[in-house]
């Protein structure tokens, strides 16, 4: 009980923004990222499986599923921003940001549900899109209030790299978790394909959500030394677009993540048409996200001697290139996509630490410039980008997909056109979006000794208010 007192003490000096920053416990970081697993769990299979089962499965139109995912997103242009300001403005005994993320748990559970268990017959495009609305109200609760409290736990460079490392790494082990399961269920039970996968990942995650978000809430103390938001919600906003290196870094990581969108929202399509090998994505992206999972230390290691940015950037640019391997592949070739997806998939580990540390170093930009702390704010915007960048990806994908002749829902047989449209989308999509986002944050302003000059003024300013 006692060493449970002083953990919990040592947590709370932690999380402190005054004197001088002191290293993370690993108790304090470990529980910190428990929240991440389930969302890491759900967040792949919604947006590489949801479409391709709604779409090949279950009747919904290819051009029906993609502008589904883009209205979705749009409805986030006002929850986001909505729900990050409401959570830097909330006041409780229990601080600002787990009262969210308790609120969130029901929501989310019931959206996964229906989503990944639907009754064949209910479906229509009117329930994606309904259980969709639902789902991300559910995420935007649990995501924003939970990244926004990663940049209050700690005001150091290279610390917030380690804490969103640990976050990315149990999230990412959880998600490579859920990809173990369902391949296991293919060898040993001859229990596969995409039904089966979504209905074994919701289960997990059903499971997992009440359990991750519970521990995080109670094991890790919130600090309550935070400057109050104060600002009007659209003063707020115009503050938020002078702040110089938070545009250059949410403008890099939007066309990341387009690029990324592309990728999932096709990559169930190049394996059962282009591949002609039905059960097997699910072994793709273990084999991805497993060699991900590994990539995430080197990236907090390598970020350390290059810059956060130049690291990224690298990344960027190294999976552009081995993405071009799939050119070669057709049928029966499975199993040469799976070492370019081990290297695609180690390289990728620099997009799940690097830009998030980053976010909250200009934050503290803003910190200095406005008084206040804003970090869900910025949280807010961040998740929205992410999500239209999400939403356009797979829209524009399908779209392009339905143009040039492929549409499972018309036509089951796919054309020699269709292929060769899926094959060059799935190429050079993510491609060209990666090596444009490495060109946009090459140069990105906020060095590691800038942000040391930033939170020297940053605790002057406090010294002085305090």
């Amino acid at each position: 009980m006692a060493s449970d007192q002083a953990s919990g003490a040592s947590a709370k000096a932690d999380a402190a923004h005054s004197g001088p920053a002191r290293p993370l416990s690993r108790k304090t970081l470990f529980y910190y990222g428990l929240a991440d697993m389930p969302i890491q769990m759900a967040g792949i299979p919604v947006a590489a499986f949801i479409p391709n089962y709604y779409g090949q499965d279950l009747g919904v139109s290819l051009g029906a599923v993609g502008t589904i995912w883009l209205l979705t997103r749009l409805f986030d242009a006002v929850s986001d921003p909505l729900i990050g300001w409401l959570s830097d403005r909330t006041q409780t005994r229990w601080g600002r940001r787990r009262v969210w993320m308790v609120a969130a748990v029901p929501i989310l559970m019931l959206a996964v549900y229906k989503l990944f268990m639907p009754d064949p017959a209910a479906v229509s495009a009117g329930y994606l899109l309904g259980w969709l609305v639902a789902l991300w109200v559910g995420w935007t609760m649990l995501f924003i209030p939970y990244y926004a409290w990663a940049a209050e736990l700690s005001p150091d460079y290279n610390e917030r790299t380690r804490i969103t490392g640990w976050r990315s790494w149990i999230g990412m082990a959880a998600n490579v978790v859920s990809k173990v399961v369902p391949v296991i269920a293919i060898y040993c039970c001859a229990f596969g394909g995409t039904e089966e996968t979504l209905f074994l990942i919701g289960t997990m995650t059903l499971i997992l959500l009440p359990v991750t978000v519970g521990l995080t809430v109670m094991k890790v103390p919130e600090g309550q030394d935070y400057l109050p938001t104060r600002i009007p919600l659209v003063r707020g906003l115009k503050l938020m677009w002078q702040n110089a290196p938070f545009k250059r870094l949410v403008l890099a990581f939007f066309i990341n993540q387009l690029g990324s969108s592309i990728s999932t929202a096709l990559v169930v399509f190049y394996i059962r048409v282009v591949l002609q090998e039905d059960a097997m994505p699910i072994v793709f992206l273990l084999t991805y996200y497993l060699f991900n999972l590994s990539g995430i230390p080197l990236w907090i290691w390598f970020s350390g001697k290059v810059g956060k940015h130049r690291a990224w950037c690298i990344g960027l640019g190294l999976f552009a290139t081995c993405q071009c391997g799939y050119l070669l592949l057709g049928p029966g070739d499975f199993i040469y996509m799976l070492p370019i997806g081990a290297a695609t998939g180690f390289l990728g580990g620099s997009f799940w630490v690097l830009p998030n540390s980053m976010k909250a170093d200009v934050i503290d930009v803003d910190t200095l410039n406005t008084g206040e702390d804003r970090a869900a704010w910025y949280f807010a915007v961040w998740s929205f980008t992410t999500k239209v960048g999400q939403s356009i990806g797979p829209w524009l994908a399908l779209t392009l997909l339905a143009f040039v002749g492929y549409d499972p829902a018309s036509q089951p047989e796919p054309t020699e056109g269709g292929l060769l449209g899926l094959k060059l989308l799935y190429v050079f999509g993510p491609a060209c979006g990666f090596w444009l986002a490495a060109l946009i944050a090459w140069n990105h302003p906020l060095t590691e000794s800038r942000h040391r000059e930033i939170r020297a003024n940053l605790e002057t300013v406090r010294g002085r208010s305090g």
